[in-house]
């Protein structure tokens, strides 16, 4: 099994993670609920890409922004990485089969808002995914999604 480095430098091209990287994806690997408070620019998205990669099974993101859904998948597709987002511009029917690729395992990334996350259809589906891990980007917003929002 691949260790966390070695994803580093085959994916994103770095021999070493930055401070405090090391230590959040130590603690996400051991299952611990995690939060990584980093700057803008400071690798937040390696802590939860990095583990999930290590792992059988989908990442599901959860992120209130379209653009950076769109922005992470484009950069992840870039990478050779199986990623999608679900947004509001989608077709049903797209939707309907991003969802079910997501079941059949292949894709390792599923970018989410937090609205899509009580739909009907996406609630039955993703009973049946393997889900390995859930990201919550943005985790500043979830008093903005309700009081009564769980993830």
């Amino acid at each position: 099994m691949p260790t966390a480095t070695d994803i580093l430098k085959q994916y994103w091209g770095y021999t070493h993670f930055r401070s405090p990287q090391d230590k959040i994806i130590e603690s996400v690997l051991s299952k611990q609920d995690t939060v990584a408070i980093l700057p803008t620019g400071g690798g937040k998205s390696i802590c939860f890409q990095v583990p999930a990669m290590m792992q059988d099974g989908i990442c599901l993101v959860i992120t209130p922004l379209i653009a950076l859904m769109q922005d992470q998948v484009k950069q992840l597709k870039q990478r050779g990485i199986p990623a999608v987002a679900v947004h509001a511009g989608m077709h049903h029917r797209e939707i309907d089969i991003t969802l079910d690729n997501c079941v059949y395992g292949q894709l390792k990334f599923l970018y989410l808002s937090p609205e899509r996350l009580q739909t009907d259809l996406f609630k039955e589906r993703v009973k049946k995914m393997k889900v390995n891990l859930v990201a919550i980007d943005e985790a500043h917003c979830i008093s903005q999604w309700g009081y009564d929002f769980r993830p």
